[in-house]
Protein backbone atom coordinates (compact mmCIF):
# COMPACT_ATOMS: atom_id res chain seq x y z
CA UNK A 1 0.00 0.00 0.00
CA UNK A 2 2.74 2.50 0.93
CA UNK A 3 4.40 1.97 -2.44
CA UNK A 4 1.31 3.33 -4.20
CA UNK A 5 1.59 6.66 -2.41
CA UNK A 6 4.70 7.66 -4.37
CA UNK A 7 4.74 7.67 -8.15
CA UNK A 8 7.72 6.55 -10.18
CA UNK A 9 8.61 10.23 -10.67
CA UNK A 10 8.35 10.88 -6.91
CA UNK A 11 10.63 7.94 -6.18
CA UNK A 12 13.14 9.20 -8.73
CA UNK A 13 13.17 12.66 -7.09
CA UNK A 14 13.77 11.16 -3.64
CA UNK A 15 16.47 8.77 -4.88
CA UNK A 16 18.19 11.63 -6.73
CA UNK A 17 18.07 13.75 -3.55
CA UNK A 18 19.82 10.93 -1.67
CA UNK A 19 22.42 10.57 -4.43
CA UNK A 20 23.07 14.33 -4.44
CA UNK A 21 23.27 14.52 -0.64
CA UNK A 22 25.80 11.68 -0.54
CA UNK A 23 28.02 13.03 -3.34
CA UNK A 24 30.38 14.94 -1.06
CA UNK A 25 30.14 12.88 2.11
CA UNK A 26 30.89 9.45 3.47
CA UNK A 27 27.52 9.65 5.23
CA UNK A 28 24.61 7.45 4.20
CA UNK A 29 20.93 8.31 3.92
CA UNK A 30 18.00 5.93 3.56
CA UNK A 31 14.25 6.45 3.28
CA UNK A 32 11.82 3.81 4.52
CA UNK A 33 8.09 4.17 3.95
CA UNK A 34 5.30 2.02 5.26
CA UNK A 35 1.57 2.50 5.62
CA UNK A 36 1.16 2.07 9.36
CA UNK A 37 3.22 2.38 12.51
CA UNK A 38 2.01 0.50 15.55
CA UNK A 39 3.36 2.05 18.72
CA UNK A 40 5.95 4.77 19.12
CA UNK A 41 7.32 6.14 15.85
CA UNK A 42 10.90 6.47 17.17
CA UNK A 43 10.87 2.88 18.41
CA UNK A 44 9.67 1.70 15.00
CA UNK A 45 12.31 3.83 13.25
CA UNK A 46 14.98 2.24 15.46
CA UNK A 47 13.73 -1.23 14.49
CA UNK A 48 13.89 -0.33 10.80
CA UNK A 49 17.34 1.24 11.28
CA UNK A 50 18.61 -2.06 12.68
CA UNK A 51 16.78 -4.19 10.12
CA UNK A 52 18.38 -2.20 7.29
CA UNK A 53 21.79 -2.63 9.02
CA UNK A 54 22.29 1.12 9.02
CA UNK A 55 24.32 0.89 12.25
CA UNK A 56 27.05 -0.97 10.37
CA UNK A 57 28.41 1.97 8.35
CA UNK A 58 32.12 2.62 8.81
CA UNK A 59 31.73 5.98 10.57
CA UNK A 60 28.32 5.32 12.16
CA UNK A 61 26.99 8.25 10.13
CA UNK A 62 23.79 6.93 8.61
CA UNK A 63 20.49 8.82 8.65
CA UNK A 64 17.06 7.21 8.33
CA UNK A 65 13.96 9.06 7.19
CA UNK A 66 11.07 6.89 8.37
CA UNK A 67 7.55 7.65 7.21
CA UNK A 68 4.31 5.87 8.20
CA UNK A 69 2.19 7.52 5.55
CA UNK A 70 -1.35 6.50 6.51
CA UNK A 71 -0.77 7.23 10.19
CA UNK A 72 0.80 10.63 9.48
CA UNK A 73 3.87 9.78 11.55
CA UNK A 74 7.51 10.23 10.69
CA UNK A 75 10.90 10.24 12.35
CA UNK A 76 14.46 11.06 11.46
CA UNK A 77 17.05 8.87 13.12
CA UNK A 78 20.78 9.51 12.97
CA UNK A 79 23.43 7.06 14.07
CA UNK A 80 25.85 7.70 16.93
CA UNK A 81 28.59 9.20 14.76
CA UNK A 82 26.46 11.97 13.34
CA UNK A 83 24.53 12.60 16.54
CA UNK A 84 27.82 13.42 18.28
CA UNK A 85 28.62 16.27 15.90
CA UNK A 86 25.41 17.90 14.67
CA UNK A 87 24.10 20.99 16.47
CA UNK A 88 21.50 20.73 19.20
CA UNK A 89 17.95 20.58 17.83
CA UNK A 90 19.30 19.66 14.39
CA UNK A 91 16.81 16.85 13.75
CA UNK A 92 13.92 18.89 15.15
CA UNK A 93 14.74 21.75 12.76
CA UNK A 94 14.66 19.36 9.81
CA UNK A 95 11.38 17.84 11.01
CA UNK A 96 9.82 21.30 11.29
CA UNK A 97 10.85 22.11 7.72
CA UNK A 98 9.44 18.81 6.49
CA UNK A 99 6.13 19.34 8.32
CA UNK A 100 5.60 22.58 6.39
CA UNK A 101 5.60 20.54 3.17
CA UNK A 102 3.74 17.55 4.62
CA UNK A 103 0.85 19.78 5.74
CA UNK A 104 0.43 20.74 2.08
CA UNK A 105 0.52 17.02 1.17
CA UNK A 106 3.83 17.67 -0.61
CA UNK A 107 5.47 14.54 0.80
CA UNK A 108 8.08 14.17 -1.92
CA UNK A 109 9.20 17.79 -1.50
CA UNK A 110 9.28 17.41 2.28
CA UNK A 111 11.50 14.36 2.04
CA UNK A 112 13.69 16.01 -0.60
CA UNK A 113 14.21 19.06 1.60
CA UNK A 114 14.96 16.98 4.71
CA UNK A 115 17.47 14.85 2.80
CA UNK A 116 19.13 17.99 1.43
CA UNK A 117 19.44 19.53 4.91
CA UNK A 118 20.91 16.31 6.32
CA UNK A 119 23.37 16.10 3.46
CA UNK A 120 24.69 19.58 4.24
CA UNK A 121 25.62 18.52 7.77
CA UNK A 122 27.01 15.19 6.62
CA UNK A 123 29.29 16.98 4.14
CA UNK A 124 30.51 19.31 6.85
CA UNK A 125 31.31 16.62 9.39
CA UNK A 126 32.00 13.59 7.18
CA UNK A 127 33.61 14.79 3.94
CA UNK A 128 33.82 12.44 0.97
CA UNK A 129 36.97 10.32 0.95
CA UNK A 130 38.01 10.06 -2.71
CA UNK A 131 40.48 7.27 -1.96
CA UNK A 132 38.11 4.73 -0.56
CA UNK A 133 34.59 5.94 -0.04
CA UNK A 134 31.95 3.47 -1.12
CA UNK A 135 28.19 3.64 -1.09
CA UNK A 136 27.52 1.42 1.92
CA UNK A 137 23.72 1.48 1.76
CA UNK A 138 21.27 1.49 -1.16
CA UNK A 139 19.84 4.83 -2.29
CA UNK A 140 16.47 3.37 -3.27
CA UNK A 141 13.46 3.79 -1.00
CA UNK A 142 12.56 0.73 1.01
CA UNK A 143 8.90 -0.09 1.54
CA UNK A 144 7.08 -2.37 3.94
Amino acid sequence: MAEKLFSTADRAIITEAIRNAEKETSGEIQVHIESHCKGDVLDRAAQVFEKLKMHKTTYRNAVLFYLAAEDHKFAILGDAGINQVVPEHFWENIKEEMVIHFKKRAFTEGLRKGIEMSGQQLRQHFPFDQKGDINELPNEISFE
